[in-house]
């Protein structure tokens, strides 16, 4: 006689080979993540693409930036490249046909130096003194520190190290090997702090700028100061950026550079403390929504892949809104429309009690910010994202990839300075380097160009 098989041995077989397929593909996703972490020269690389583009110049006229360089605005020098006196193949007579040009861009190896006679006088009247300066002077410095780098040579400084990355050591020997100018570690070191300490007027406006703004964007990454841990934040406008270096992630840093009562819009990633400001209008980040469904289907198996594949769905339909709203095939009142029934489809996805206890935290999550979701599609023009919060960590995490953050607390907030100041240029289409070499010659002119 047969047995009857028992349903619970049935059931329980069923639940060991559902295991045994998601032990097996969550330990290939753990192969490839050990595997990615090694490969440190590239912290940002996201492997091959799919479909990459063909290499080598597009069709047409408009492929891109062009490989030649134009002729120069100006010329400096004109030298004579001259015929030789014969043939130097067969040594027969040359007769000049015509003449063609040729042009070149090379850098000043001779450094420039500077003598200036500095009058010193006494006032007649209050008997205090008083030294003249010339416009090309950065200091009033006399005596043993009279010796100084020129305006250009420290706004070069502070380029290489907080722009390109380079240590102090290696900025001493670039200058010394490309200019013949000796300067030392410590005295680099001193240039980037005296440049920060001055712009700190300039670092106040910043800040001042994004109070005003009505959006900002929020993200904050790991940092290192002294060796120990620590937090880089940063507050991306539209025309500024300011950076700052915090022992914590606390919400503090944001409510003492916006203030709890800021009313405009924040984008960020959702992170709990950014709910302190209630007068704000939030936007989450779909991205970082986007990126958790994906990962939880991944992780799950049969049932509950469908809700995150919901949540996504309905999360790319709002882009795919917004985008037709952009190109003008949707109306206000259309995008309105649309905007309502997709956020009620959102709450009827997530009202019922999940079992999947990942499932059930993502919905938790997105019925607590349900009204934070489509912010950017009740006021069009707002970013969908934190991309450029996430483009202004990039910034500062390559730097902290080439060499590890800083030492003392007073470089770290001469950091936060100077990395604003820079990346607030980028923003508005200026040279940082000539603003902070003509901001070192005049430092009361304190104020950044529009």
């Amino acid at each position: 006689m047969d047995q009857v098989p028992c349903p619970n041995c049935i059931r329980l077989e069923r639940e060991v080979a559902e295991l045994r397929t998601q032990v097996e593909r969550l330990t290939r996703l753990l192969d490839e993540q050990r595997r990615a972490g090694k490969r440190q020269a590239a912290p940002f690389g996201k492997g091959p693409k799919a479909k990459p583009k063909k290499p080598g110049r597009k069709p047409g006229d408009n492929y891109g930036p062009k490989a030649h360089r134009e002729p120069p605005d100006h010329i400096d020098e004109i030298h004579e490249a001259t015929l030789p006196e014969a043939c130097p193949d067969c040594g027969g007579p040359v007769d000049e046909t015509h003449t063609d040009q040729q042009y070149q861009v090379e850098i000043p190896r001779r450094p420039i130096h500077r003598q200036f006679n500095v009058h010193i006088g006494c006032c007649r009247r209050c008997r205090r003194r008083v030294q003249g300066r010339h416009p090309l002077q950065t200091s009033d410095a006399l005596g043993a520190a009279a010796s100084q780098l020129g305006p250009d040579a420290q706004a070069a400084v502070v380029e290489l190290n907080k722009q390109g990355g380079m240590a102090h050591g290696k900025i001493s020997r670039v200058f010394y090997s490309l200019f013949g100018i000796r300067l030392s570690r410590g005295g680099s070191t001193h240039v980037v702090l005296r440049a920060a300490r001055r712009a700190e007027p300039v670092y106040a406006q910043i800040c001042a700028e994004l109070k005003q703004a009505p959006w900002v964007v929020l993200d904050e990454t790991g940092w290192h100061v002294g060796g120990r841990n620590a937090w880089l934040h940063g507050l991306v406008a539209a025309n500024a950026t300011a950076y700052v270096i915090d022992p914590t992630r606390s919400g503090s840093v944001a409510e003492r550079l916006l203030g709890l009562d800021y009313a405009g819009v924040m984008i960020h990633d959702g992170w709990s403390p950014y709910d302190n400001f209630e007068k704000a209008n939030h936007q989450q980040c779909l991205a970082h929504l986007l990126r958790r469904c994906h990962e939880l289907v991944e992780m799950s198996s049969r049932g509950a892949v469908r809700f995150p594949r919901r949540i996504s769905a309905l999360l790319q339909a709002a882009l795919k809104l917004r985008d037709r709203h952009a190109a003008g095939e949707l109306s206000s009142h259309g995008l309105a429309v649309c905007r309502g029934r997709l956020h009620n489809q959102l709450l009827d996805a997530v009202l019922p009690t999940r079992v999947n206890s990942a499932n059930e935290r993502l919905a938790q999550h997105v019925w607590k910010h349900h009204d934070q979701l489509f912010t950017f599609l009740k006021r069009p023009g707002i970013d969908a994202t934190n991309w450029r919060g996430e483009l202004a960590m990039r910034f500062g995490v390559i730097l902290r990839k080439v060499w590890g953050g800083n030492r003392t607390w007073i470089g770290a907030r001469a950091q936060a300075s100077l990395m604003s100041i820079w990346r607030t240029c980028w923003q508005r289409c200026h040279s940082a380097l000539n603003f902070l070499s003509a901001f070192l010659r005049r430092p009361d002119l304190a104020v950044l160009p529009p």
